[in-house]
């Protein structure tokens, strides 16, 4: 297999891994057509795969379908950026409340597990086991919340923003202050103190949208 895709997983879903990163990279503009056939052909799958990620995409909003025309790469704007993370805000302040009430410290051991990879990843520099561990660190606050149905609204855009955070958190040479902001919002979630958890995460995830639209800015200037 080409292009970073290998047997194991679901093959649409790597397929749709690879186009959403060149979508938010900016390797694939908006308004640049695509081909089922040609996608098929480069991943060296058959058609359905490729329908499969085309779905996906166009379910967030990444790519448009025009029939019989083809399909054509919507990408971002500031005001995709400004709803996903507003949407992302709303959704985690929610699932992070009740996690709060969990005081089952069994439970929280995969979130401190999180930070010590963080720790460990920001200590040698490492950007992709950092990103790993930053984006698991955020689903066990889901995870802890006990509400599936809210686990399964952010597990549909986790790959949304898995894509996003590998195009920003490159541009950090030091994750070092990183780690701390979520070894912060832990130990204040275990602490129990809902109004600063809240405005603790309001500013983490203000910071990376942030961060994703001087990226966006970057672009445009080049």
């Amino acid at each position: 297999m080409s292009q970073g895709v290998k047997r194991g997983e679901s093959l649409g879903a790597q397929v749709a891994r690879v186009l959403r990163q060149r979508i938010v990279r900016g390797d694939l503009a908006p308004g640049d057509r695509l081909t089922e056939e040609g996608l098929a052909e480069e991943f060296e799958v058959s058609r359905g795969p490729v329908r499969d990620a085309i779905t996906q995409l166009a379910f967030e909003k990444l790519i448009e379908v025009q029939k019989p025309r083809g399909i054509y790469i919507v990408g971002l704007t500031d005001d995709d950026v400004d709803q996903l993370y507003s949407l992302r805000s709303a959704l985690e302040q929610l699932a992070m409340s009740r996690a709060m009430r969990v005081d089952d410290e069994d439970r929280w051991q995969a979130m401190v597990h999180s930070v010590d990879r963080m720790e460990a990843a920001a200590a040698s520099g490492n950007h992709e086991a950092f990103a790993a561990a930053d984006l698991d660190f955020h689903s066990q606050i889901y995870a802890l919340a006990d509400h599936p149905r809210l686990e399964g609204a952010w597990n549909q855009y986790l790959p949304t923003f898995t894509a996003l955070l590998e195009v920003t958190i490159n541009h950090d040479h030091d994750l070092t202050e990183s780690s701390h902001d979520h070894v912060l919002l832990m130990n204040i979630m275990r602490g129990g103190d809902v109004g600063v958890a809240a405005d603790v995460l309001a500013a983490h995830l203000d910071g990376a949208r942030h961060r994703m639209m001087l990226e966006l800015a970057a672009r445009r200037a080049e």
